[in-house]
């Protein structure tokens, strides 16, 4: 990929997961850019060999939680706050995905056809990892248990 983008701090969480996850080497000669596009980019080309009804594989369903545990564990490292990813998924593609801080919901995502889970480009994988951390942030700080004097 000729392309080089700056990385945010999801997307660096985003990354530390993938390898993490490669036991056996096999995206090691892949660059980080070549890795997120072999894992979360789908060009419309793509999309048109996706059926619209189709079963989710449990892999694909492991990649759509990673994206949200990169949130939850980039939260954490920022705030010190536990965080916890709740993944529901039918083998239609149906579900939601929420990241739970104490008692506060700081992401919902609702899913209807997640065999087709992907972005057009890095670009969008980099910007809707930035809505999540910021929805998370802005959420626990209007939400955040108050801390009690004495």
């Amino acid at each position: 990929m000729s392309e080089v983008i700056d990385k945010n701090e999801f997307t660096v969480e985003l990354l530390r997961q993938l390898r993490a996850t490669d036991q056996f080497g096999n995206w090691a000669k892949l660059s980080d850019e070549e890795l997120l596009v072999k894992k979360y980019v789908k060009t419309k080309e793509d999309l048109k060999k996706i059926p619209i009804i189709a079963d989710i594989d449990e892999m694909l369903i492991g990649e759509i939680k990673m994206v949200f545990k990169a949130v939850a564990l980039q939260f954490e490292r920022k705030t010190g706050v536990m965080c916890n990813v709740v993944m529901e998924m039918s083998h239609e593609g149906f579900g939601r995905c929420i990241v739970i801080a104490d008692k506060i919901v700081l992401v919902d995502k609702y899913f209807k056809d997640a065999h087709r889970f992907g972005f057009r480009t890095l670009e969008k994988l980099y910007d809707e990892g930035d809505k999540y951390m910021n929805k998370a942030f802005s959420t626990y700080e209007q939400y955040k248990p108050c801390k009690e004097v004495g």
